[in-house]
């Protein structure tokens, strides 16, 4: 069993028995020197979007690649691929910049991996990768949280220095499932109460139950920073911290929908000991080989 050494401070308590309120952030959004005119904001908002980052051919590309990973029949008994609970139909594939070498070179390229470099202000490794899928009609959602809630609780990353970039796989509307953000909302960390179970992973990439936020401070950022949605024709992305409150709804339309996550984490916030967990999760959800993307 692995615990967080006592000595050290945790700046970012959560999990905790009791109730925990709201905590100011103290660290940073950007902590680099933004150069590319579409991050202009993301200090300010959280994020920040970009209609076009993949072409239409590459696009294809990657949905084929995807296509191919859902169609191996031994991948489907692999930990890495996470099924829904009602439906029975792939929610999640994890690590796959490991299972696709055309993926692999393409999270390399200074237009993706030099977003998180500028606002992370470092050299970056992949922490994780998995494509998120939102079926027609069975899709489910995803509650609101902060990434770095959990990161935090079970990887032990130190501080929220870690980027996500989703690339929209299909055309993103506001009707079918589309992520939803509050921007601003990364300035606040909101611990979560209940402690973390054993092998709680296996549960939580299906139905989050612990580290959600109350339903007031949800119902208080919300208040404070209002909602917007992330929609787009398949190829935009979108750039958010790892404190940025997100969600999304169901999918009940007839239109799927498919996301390719990339988090990025700063070299120099290297995961440690979980915070708030009896072990750590496994590598595929929390890569802990730091080596620099090149």
């Amino acid at each position: 069993m692995t615990l967080a050494s006592p000595e050290r401070i945790d700046r970012y308590r959560t999990r905790t028995l009791a109730g925990t309120p709201p905590i100011d952030r103290d660290d940073p959004t950007v902590w680099g020197e933004i150069g590319t005119p579409g991050l202009a904001e993301f200090d300010d908002d959280g994020y920040a979007l970009f209609d076009e980052l993949l072409d239409p051919y590459e696009v294809s590309d990657v949905a084929a690649e995807i296509q191919r990973l859902t169609a191996d029949p031994d991948l489907l008994l692999d930990d890495r691929v996470i099924i829904e609970r009602e439906s029975h139909r792939v929610r999640s594939v994890f690590d796959v910049h490991k299972l696709s070498a055309p993926i692999a070179e393409l999270v390399r390229e200074s237009r993706i991996a030099g977003l998180a470099r500028q606002v992370l202000g470092s050299e970056v490794y992949l922490h994780q990768t998995r494509v998120n899928y939102m079926p027609g009609f069975t899709g489910a959602g995803f509650y609101w949280h902060s990434d770095f809630e959990t990161w935090h609780a079970e990887d032990g990353m130190p501080a929220p220095r870690a980027v996500s970039l989703s690339i929209a796989l299909t055309d993103n509307y506001p009707f079918n499932g589309s992520l939803m953000v509050m921007p601003g909302s990364h300035r606040t960390f909101v611990p979560c109460q209940g402690e973390t179970p054993a092998d709680h992973h296996r549960v939580s990439l299906r139905a989050q139950e612990v580290g959600v936020p109350s339903q007031e401070a949800i119902a208080d950022l919300a208040g404070k920073h209002g909602i917007t949605q992330f929609t787009g024709r398949a190829g935009s992305a979108l750039l958010f911290d790892s404190n940025l409150m997100h969600g999304s709804a169901g999918n009940i339309t007839p239109f799927p929908r498919s996301n390719l996550f990339l988090v990025f984490n700063s070299v120099d916030n290297a995961l440690l000991d979980p915070y708030s967990a009896p072990h750590p999760r496994p590598e595929y959800l929390a890569n802990r080989d730091f080596t620099p993307l090149v």
